[in-house]
């Protein structure tokens, strides 16, 4: 009788704890809209080094120290990169042809716009140019660059300072709003 006393004590805290155990849970859904409403994350990464592939060939990478991110907005998925980024663009049979480095970063979803801030260096390998400012957004669709901010561009003959520009992500075919220096054309 008093084996099977614990028996049954035993059986009854097994069942209470599954209970528990089970009416705990929580649905995916119902943790993204408590992470979204709390301003957090839904993942974090540190030391990331991310690898686009593109028909098995490598098109970039991107090297980050901190990645936060927010894909569990509804409206805004984005990707942080508070402790700043840089990126590689691979063309020419593999050489480096562009990369973007700044001190911060966040790159959104649906627009497929980033914004770069902070000490931020665009360098085409290829032409031996170099776009410095404060600020750039990128159009990753057009692969378009577009600041209001004071820049400078270092190409191989010239040095372009002003404020505000557009140019290719490759640093061709730039529109300088207020420029200052020397620029060497040639007339057709």
């Amino acid at each position: 009788m008093k084996n099977y006393i614990q028996i049954l004590f035993k059986s009854i805290t097994v069942i209470c704890f599954t209970v528990m155990l089970f009416s705990c849970s929580n649905s995916t859904e119902e943790v993204r809209n408590f992470l979204e409403e709390k301003n957090l994350p839904i993942g974090k990464a540190k030391d990331a080094f991310h690898v686009y592939k593109d028909s098995g060939r490598i098109t970039s990478k991107l090297i980050t120290p901190l990645l936060l991110d927010f894909s569990n907005r509804q409206n805004h998925p984005y990707n942080e990169f508070p402790k700043g980024v840089k990126i590689i663009n691979f063309e020419n049979k593999g050489k480096d042809s562009v990369t973007i480095i700044g001190d911060y970063a966040l790159s959104y979803a649906k627009t497929e716009v980033s914004e770069i801030k902070g000490n931020v260096v665009v360098l085409n390998h290829t032409e031996q140019s170099r776009l410095e400012t404060e600020q750039l957004f990128w159009d990753q669709k057009t692969g378009y660059f577009v600041s209001e901010k004071p820049f400078t561009m270092f190409k191989e003959k010239d040095t372009i300072t002003g404020v505000g520009f557009e140019c290719k992500e490759d640093l061709s075919k730039y529109i300088a709003k207020t420029t200052i220096g020397k620029i060497d054309t040639k007339e057709e």
